[in-house]
């Protein structure tokens, strides 16, 4: 069965749904034709300057991004549980979806870590939420920094990729401040089609990234 597909009893009439999972924040809903405002520019006003800046004809050769991944390490769940739960309902609200917790891929003794032991959660966003999240980062967060003088150009792993650090996630303004007992750092990887560094670059510059001079 279809995962939106309705489910109906022996006498036709339609089934309530199953109850949400305790503690599941709802997925944020999309006003039908609504597009975020920062991938109308990267279409109207980005895509030509790359097919110029690179000479590329074909529209589908020009660099995208094709997903955004945030990646929240919490090593003091070894010792309390509740540090994680707050930091998966604390991206909940970041992202627009709930995250995945991940586990220890081994033992280590010194830590008193664990295999199998719960040590952050991760999201993939795409779409919709990937261009809100990019658009709040670039024009919200990062401008919250305090001392802030750009982000570093060299964080590219050769392929097009992106990965920065951020220490203080209350830098994001859908962190309430006032329920939170310890800030926490995030990593955040922009996944292009770009091929290269260079052309990823110039791409994230004219959509805003702050990078240092």
């Amino acid at each position: 069965m279809a995962k939106n597909e309705t489910k109906t009893t022996k006498g036709g009439k339609a089934a309530k749904p199953a109850p949400k999972a305790a503690g599941s924040a709802p997925a944020r809903e999309t006003p039908e034709g609504y597009e975020p405002r920062l991938r109308r520019r990267y279409l109207d006003e980005i895509v030509p300057k790359l097919k110029t800046e690179f000479g590329i004809d074909n529209i589908m050769a020009v660099p995208r991004i094709e997903k955004v991944s945030l990646n929240m390490g919490v090593g003091e769940a070894i010792q309390n549980i509740k540090i994680l739960d707050d930091a998966v309902e604390e991206m909940t609200a970041l992202a627009g979806q709930r995250p995945t917790v991940t586990r220890a891929q081994k033992s280590i003794a010194a830590f008193k870590l664990r295999e199998g032991m719960p040590i952050g959660c991760r999201v993939t966003l795409r779409g919709v939420r990937m261009w809100e999240f990019l658009d709040r980062l670039l024009t919200i967060a990062l401008p919250r920094v305090r001392d802030f003088r750009g982000v570093s150009a060299k964080s590219f792993d050769g392929r097009g990729n992106y990965t920065m650090g951020v220490r203080d996630h209350l830098i994001f303004p859908e962190i309430d401040f006032n329920r939170v007992e310890r800030p926490k750092g995030m990593n955040i990887t922009i996944v292009t089609t770009a091929g290269n560094d260079e052309r990823a670059l110039y791409m994230l510059r004219e959509l805003g990234m702050p990078f240092a001079k």
